[in-house]
């Protein structure tokens, strides 16, 4: 049986939930965080808006959530195998990991959007979060399937249920999904061989 959650020695996981938290307070309390434009105001992404250099939009989107159910979900994947992933690699790797595979979720959502014309206003932590269980994954194989009590079986089936529920729900950005994961299965196989060495 996997084990699961998070210790105070997770301090990064414990941080950024945090900071997701306080963002959503302040977006709820500024017009609301279903609302889009308000959404687009403090920091969503949108095509246009990344276009005309406004990038830090690829950083501040991955802490904002469209609604209290939104950020739920994602907070508590995250709780789940986030203190997992962080004691694997480390705080400065997991840090590295989360933020570097939100930023390529984002970039790769944008590429969709401009490739396809249909423009979303896209926000949420779930981009950095496939990207936890993209490099959780990662490791898993590089450590011949097991580590501690994760077993690769367990991240497989979590990766594989992630991405089919996103698949089967209407207005979910799941390239961002799938860039995500990809994106922290490449960086978690080069940290994780960095750490072996």
């Amino acid at each position: 049986m996997m084990e699961l959650g998070i210790s105070k020695r997770n301090y990064v996981v414990i941080g950024i939930i945090i900071i997701n938290i306080v963002y959503f307070l302040f977006l709820e309390t500024h017009g609301g965080s279903e609302d889009t434009m308000v959404m687009l105001r403090y920091g969503a992404c949108f095509p246009d808006n990344i276009k005309n250099g406004e990038y830090y939009r690829l950083i501040t989107s991955m802490f904002m959530h469209f609604g209290i159910e939104h950020i739920a979900n994602n907070m508590l994947i995250l709780v789940l195998l986030g203190g997992k992933l962080e004691d694997i690699m480390g705080h400065f790797k997991f840090f590295i990991i989360y933020m570097l595979s939100g930023i390529l979720a984002n970039l790769a959502s944008d590429w969709a959007q401009t490739m396809t014309g249909d423009f979303a206003v896209s926000a949420g932590a779930s981009g950095a979060i496939f990207g936890v269980v993209g490099a959780l994954l990662a490791s898993l194989v590089l450590s011949k399937g097991k580590i501690k009590n994760l077993s690769l079986y367990q991240i497989v089936v979590s990766l594989g249920l992630m991405l089919y529920a996103g698949f089967k729900t209407t207005g979910v950005d799941n390239i961002a999904h799938v860039g995500g994961a990809v994106s922290g299965v490449f960086i978690g196989l080069i940290l994780y061989k960095e750490d072996k060495k």
